[in-house]
């Protein structure tokens, strides 16, 4: 009677989800009889799979989790890995990254003990695919290169095409073209023998571009007339957005404006039609090349205009790059030669960062070129200031003059010493002037060496301001003149004031690091403590990085409790509105970020820990010294190089200490120790 209800619930349940699959509805019904065993985990492994398979992510998880308990209860050890694969898949589809690689490395530590060397291969298959997807391409080559060699040797034809795919990926994103190109020919060819359609329109795209970056026009050219004759233009809206302006720009090149033309207008409709900006700028960008080499002057630079104010909401270097080249040969061409050394600059200044990056794309220089318009070199800044080389000329006299001093002490010693026949005891008083004199001149070299360095200072912190500061204010001006020209309209504007926003907050972050470094290096900044909440702060501070912690979608974990602190608090403000920043700097998608406090010693331990790409021990040497040291964030940003600095001056002005342990690709602890009452300050 019991198994009579347990089936009649469970025939209940599969008839009324229409999604679930005739495979599904018998793997339910054979797992409700059967006894606990690893049998029964076996056939809830095949159920989680097909769920999995046919998208039924929340389903799938319910099953993962009984199953886990089972497998652990009984000691299955290849059934655990298994289900930990399946829950890491599952989380990798919601962008969970930080659960999903938990358990990717748990399924792998499992399949490791138990020498399944199949198992081994397919975590590692995936997490070479999540290695690459959060831009960590090294590793995620080690991760795919470790797994092909079992796939290959078993002839694995569907692990293998996704294991070639992640490894094409990798090499492409690290500007191994060849290889990348052999591995998506493999992949190809897998995807082909599985009648993969998907797999097979994908790697044929991959491979035109390929052909386009190593400048085998007329291969990318057939290769994207394939991809596109696969494609269906209900279901593959984002690669035919993507193909046709390539396969325009490719009969471009070759200036077949009649097998360009259709293409560029085809791919500028439909991208506009599916709201798809990359495939707009990237059409227009094409468009204008095409006018300009007909000689449409005044349409050229109208899409040209169209496409910068789509570049503003993009992060796509490459085009944009192209865009400049354009720009600039339009100026040129219409003799605007003062806008079009404007452009050429900004080309370069692009170029410059993108080379910076390792990454070099091919970019299509338009037909009407000007000559590159050459800097004059920039001269010794030491050379050009006057005050500095006349503080320099006094110091270096100084030093002759202590020199020619101590040279001359020696010699009256010596005949004062010949004089009186005290030979041991003038002798004694000689190396004692002597030690004094070169303490004394050790002393000035220092001192000679320290003004150096504050030159040094001065001079990146001018190149800062010229930049940064620079960058951001030209922004927000240019955006501004947009409306008082009435270029763009009011709603058009409304959309840009994050933006607007955001360079507002680069440039007073930006002024206050500033302000502070040049107060504290002046002796004029003088704590005023006072007893505060250091939970307080935290929470304070952690609403001002709410949206970029979002925008990254880093975990953020607040365990700080209520806790005193006796210090300035708007030095500590700063102190940790600097450490938090720096950690979602460094922090990738799916990373961990989190703050705490304890008591220690009698004092407030507060420590700001994240799972980031961490410090290399030369690197930690640096960061809280005077001159400065910055690298650029796992989004490029940008920094000063002076925020840790300053916090170790305004941590030590409080009577605390702060200090750093990290390892390279595990992330940083940040730690600042300061006194929790007047007593112990």
């Amino acid at each position: 009677m019991k198994h009579l209800v347990t089936l009649t619930a469970i025939l209940l349940t599969v008839f009324s989800g229409l999604s679930q699959t005739t495979e599904q509805d018998s793997l339910t019904i054979q797992l409700a009889f059967q006894q606990e065993n690893t049998d029964k985990v076996n056939t809830s492994i095949l159920l989680i799979k097909s769920l999995y398979d046919s998208g039924d992510y929340a389903k799938a998880l319910r099953y993962v989790q009984e199953s886990e308990d089972l497998a652990t209860k009984l000691q299955y050890d290849k059934g655990t890995a298994e289900i930990r694969y399946y829950k890491a898949l599952i989380y990798t589809q919601r962008e969970d990254y930080y659960n999903a690689l938990d358990n990717y490395n748990k399924s792998l530590s499992i399949y490791s003990k138990i020498s399944d060397s199949l198992g081994m291969a397919k975590v590692n298959n995936s997490l070479g695919e999540i290695e690459i997807k959060r831009g960590n391409y090294q590793r995620g080559l080690a991760h795919a290169l470790s797994a092909i060699e079992i796939f290959e040797k078993r002839n694995l034809n569907p692990e293998l095409s996704q294991a070639y795919s992640n490894l094409a990926e990798a090499y492409y994103q690290t500007g191994k073209y060849e290889e990348a190109l052999e591995y998506n020919t493999k992949a190809l060819d897998r995807y082909t023998f599985l009648s993969d359609l998907d797999g097979i329109k994908i790697s044929t795209k991959n491979i035109a571009e390929l052909y386009a970056l190593q400048k085998e026009h007329r291969k990318a050219i057939d290769f994207y007339e394939t991809a596109l004759g696969l494609l269906d233009e209900n279901q593959d809206e984002a690669l035919r957005g993507e193909i046709l302006p390539n396969l325009g720009e490719q009969y471009l090149l070759f200036r077949e404006f009649d097998k360009a033309t259709p293409y560029l207008l085809e791919g500028l409709q439909y991208n506009r039609r599916i709201n798809n900006n990359n495939g707009i700028f990237k059409s227009l960008n094409n468009l204008a090349n095409l006018n300009l080499q007909l000689r449409k002057i005044r349409l050229a630079e109208n899409q040209l205009d169209e496409a910068f104010f789509i570049s503003q909401k993009l992060d796509n270097d490459r085009e944009l790059l192209k865009h400049f080249g354009i720009r600039k040969a339009l100026d040129s061409t219409k003799g605007d030669f003062e806008n079009a050394y404007k452009w050429q600059q900004r080309y370069f200044q692009l170029k410059s960062k993108i080379d910076i990056a390792n990454v070099v794309p091919e970019v299509t220089e338009p037909a009407a070129e000007v000559k590159p318009i050459i800097d004059e070199p920039v001269k010794d800044k030491q050379a050009s200031d006057p005050e500095l080389l006349k503080t320099n000329k006094i110091l270096w006299y100084v030093i002759y003059g202590i020199s020619g001093l101590l040279l001359a002490t020696i010699i009256f010693l010596i005949l004062t010493l010949n004089k009186r026949g005290d030979v041991n005891r003038q002798l004694s008083f000689l190396m004692d002037k002597n030690k004094e004199y070169k303490a004394q001149n050790d002393e000035m070299v220092e001192h000679t060496q320290h003004l150096e360095e504050m030159n040094h200072v001065k001079d990146r912190l001018f190149s800062i301001v010229s930049h940064d500061l620079k960058d951001s204010i030209t922004s927000i001006k240019a955006f501004l003149d947009l409306l008082k020209e009435n270029s763009i309209s009011e709603r058009e504007f409304n959309e840009l004031i994050p933006e607007l926003s955001d360079n507002a907050d680069n440039a007073s972050a930006l002024l206050l690091n500033l302000l502070n470094w040049s107060k504290s290096q002046m002796q004029n900044l003088e704590p005023k403590p006072e007893l505060i909440n250091i939970q307080d702060v935290f929470l304070e501070k952690l609403q001002l990085i709410d949206k970029k912690v979002k925008k990254k979608r880093i975990v953020l974990l607040d365990e700080s409790i209520k806790g005193s602190v006796y210090a300035d608090r708007s030095m500590i403000e700063i102190v940790i509105q600097n450490l938090l920043a720096n950690a979602v700097k460094f922090s990738r998608v799916g990373d961990v970020i989190t703050v705490s406090n304890r008591e220690r010693n009698g004092n407030c331990l507060i420590c700001i820990e994240d799972t980031g790409v961490g410090i290399s021990p030369e690197n930690q040497k640096k960061i809280f010294g005077t001159g400065g040291f910055t690298t650029r964030g796992t989004h490029d940003e940008k920094g000063t190089g002076l925020g840790l600095s300053i916090c170790k001056q305004l941590v030590e002005m409080n009577n605390g200490k702060i200090w750093v342990e990290s390892e390279v690709g595990l992330g940083s602890k940040f730690f600042v120790e300061l006194p929790n009452s007047n007593e112990k300050a």
